[in-house]
């Protein structure tokens, strides 16, 4: 019996010992991190400019992989059949991770059983933006606007669940007004229907919206964030703008196969607090219009548990359902 013990713990240290080995030296080949979004991005953006820094501790490349669709479902199915070695990661968000288990009886994935986090990475705010033609120029006179009209305005989103769509649903809910939604297969489209007047208004990411308000081709009422932000501080929160308790955001955080080692995952995660930590990155991200930090493995699956919880209340309590 005791030969036996000593067997078995024999094989646990040098397993144990593979492991550390495998962390210590990973990677050893490229890491391919899946964005389940187009090109061009808030998250497109902000994972290429830390796959770029990675890449540097690393000494791999790191390549990015735009896969889109079903609003980061199609992405995040992906990586949950992937390979738990490290060498596949997510960057997920809030949309497909906390927002839609709580909208959709059946997703290609489970996101809480499917990933293990590694880390969060950044916080971005969304805008709200109105077609001139409205005649609006303040959170108030939308909501009066709204309320006195015969036929509802339309809000454009970039799928059923996403962070716009969601930010509107909230917004109409405690502002009391009804709003038709008219979806679309990306941001893009979304805001040129939006510019050339399709549609009323949008929730967009703060980083895409911006810079059509200040060239004057729509009207900025908002920000969605509990504070305002630093890239846009002449515009007001939609809280202190008369909806006290709003806060809706979108963030983004990093994600692996479940079954990946945990020694490599806390590797993960702390070159990549090395990398957030870098003066010069948080420069980069906050011009991006995103608002950086790192998370322990630990503390952001502990985050995503509470926000799962968060919208599971939100969307109950705002009678949210999608088509």
């Amino acid at each position: 019996m005791r030969a036996i013990s000593k067997i078995i713990s024999a094989v646990l240290i040098a397993a144990a010992s593979i492991t550390q080995t495998q962390a210590q030296t990973f990677p050893t080949k490229t890491v391919r991190v899946v964005v389940p979004f187009s090109p061009g991005g808030t998250s497109d953006a902000l994972t290429r400019l830390v796959g770029q820094e990675l890449a540097k501790i690393w000494k791999q490349p790191v390549i990015v992989e735009n896969r889109p669709g079903a609003d980061g479902g199609v992405g995040a199915g992906a990586v949950a059949r992937s390979a738990p070695d490290g060498l596949t990661l997510f960057m997920g968000s809030s949309a497909p991770l906390v927002v839609q288990p709580n909208l959709y009886a059946k997703l290609p994935y489970d996101a809480q059983k499917d990933f293990a986090p590694i880390s969060f990475v950044a916080n971005v705010q969304n805008l709200l933006v109105v077609n001139p033609s409205l005649g609006v120029s303040s959170l108030s006179e939308l909501i009066a606007l709204a309320k006195s009209r015969k036929t509802p305005l339309t809000f454009a989103s970039n799928g059923p669940g996403s962070s716009p769509h969601m930010a509107a649903e909230v917004f109409m809910s405690m502002a009391g007004v009804e709003m038709r939604h008219i979806p679309y297969k990306g941001s893009a489209p979304a805001m040129t229907d939006l510019i050339g007047g399709q549609v009323d208004l949008m929730f967009d990411n703060l980083p895409t919206a911006l810079p059509m308000a200040r060239s004057g081709r729509l009207i900025p009422l908002a920000v969605t964030g509990a504070t305002r932000s630093p890239l846009a501080k002449d515009i007001p929160t939609v809280a202190e703008s008369g909806l006290p308790a709003y806060d809706v955001t979108v963030w983004y955080g990093l994600l692996a196969p479940t079954g990946t080692p945990a020694t490599i995952v806390s590797k993960i995660s702390k070159d990549l607090a090395q990398v957030l930590a870098s003066a010069d990155v948080r420069d980069q991200l906050i011009q991006l219009g995103t608002e950086p930090a790192s998370m322990t493995p630990e503390k952001f699956t502990a985050f995503m548990g509470v926000e799962l919880g968060k919208w599971g209340k939100i969307i109950r309590d705002a009678k949210i359902s999608v088509e």
